[in-house]
């Protein structure tokens, strides 16, 4: 497969996921602020920072209200974070490599591009909100449909893959990073409980709420939800689960090619890393430390793929 096709493949898939990812995240976002309005400034904050578009944003507000974060991240041009930016460019990557997709994957991106654009061509009312965020979420798992239900287990399906889950891992992350002071400050807190609020939060910012209390019952503690979304390799969106995607992903390209490359070799060392990890000695090396380091190994592997397979030539 030439480099520009896995790129585009690569690419489409990381957009689509994070455009769902920012979704999911407004729709927890929401439902804090709605709920504890004396902090609502800070959640949304603390949605831009996990979004990384709270400088882009900073730019153009000096108030983190509601309002002007949905718009913000759902439909303004100018932000290249926004969802409506982020399916743009993942409609393009499509056009890009159209070949490669069967029709119907095509034809849902399209699809949900088109849809999208219709329903973010005006501003979403508060009230509107939750209705808007389950269009984007359902355009997302039409294409994600499509793709497992008609493409072939081939090399390009395995850069699909390695774009939606590289991504997936970095978003997982990245609300762990915003959130880890909820489940810290010291190791002598493990197994306290924590305010439902909280660790709905994080739970809700991955779907991962009714997975979580088929898991481990009732009871909510902070080594309970940092297990859960670092090393269960049963959860789709924990970083365990994303990091063996991404390995086998790898390890079929380079039985396809027949050479292993670096980016084979750092997916394994971090998928060993995290099917071998322990709650508790991640608690005691550092919750923060811990995936600051999984952020570089991630985003060090993903730039190592585009390198490895030549996406910009």
């Amino acid at each position: 497969m030439l480099g520009k096709t896995a790129g585009g493949l690569f690419w489409m898939f990381r957009y689509l996921e994070r455009s769902e990812n920012n979704a999911r995240l407004l729709d927890a976002g929401f439902r804090i602020a709605l709920t504890r309005s004396a902090s609502a400034s800070e959640e949304w904050k603390s949605v831009l920072k996990t979004t990384g578009a709270v400088t882009e944003y900073d730019a153009q507000h000096n108030v983190y209200e509601s309002r002007k974060v949905i718009d913000f991240l759902l439909r303004d041009p100018a932000n290249p974070s926004s969802v409506i930016s982020i399916m743009k460019v993942a409609r393009d990557n499509a056009r890009l490599v159209r070949t490669a997709l069967t029709r119907e994957v095509w034809e849902a991106t399209n699809e949900a591009w088109m849809t999208l654009k219709d329903l973010l061509d005006r501003p979403i009312v508060e009230q509107d909100l939750p209705d808007a965020l389950g269009t984007i979420r359902k355009q997302n798992a039409l294409v994600r449909g499509a793709t497992h239900g008609t493409m072939m287990r081939n090399d390009g399906y395995c850069f699909t893959q390695l774009g939606t889950y590289l991504e997936r891992a970095d978003n997982t992350a990245r609300i762990l990073d915003v959130k880890y002071y909820m489940l810290l400050p010291s190791i002598a807190q493990i197994g306290s409980s924590l305010d439902n609020v909280q660790w709905e939060t994080i739970l809700r910012s991955v779907s991962a709420q009714r997975a979580y209390h088929w898991m481990n019952g009732p009871q909510v503690t902070a080594a309970n939800i940092a297990d859960f979304l670092i090393l269960q390799r049963q959860m789709p969106r924990s970083l365990a689960y994303c990091a063996q995607q991404s390995h086998e992903s790898l390890r079929f390209l380079q039985e396809e090619y027949d050479a292993e490359h670096e980016s084979c070799r750092l997916a394994r060392s971090l998928h060993q890393r995290l099917k071998t990890g322990d709650i508790n000695a991640i608690f005691e090396e550092g919750l923060h430390e811990f995936i600051e380091d999984f952020l570089i190994r991630n985003s060090t592997l993903a730039a190592r793929i585009e390198q490895d397979y030549r996406f910009r030539e």
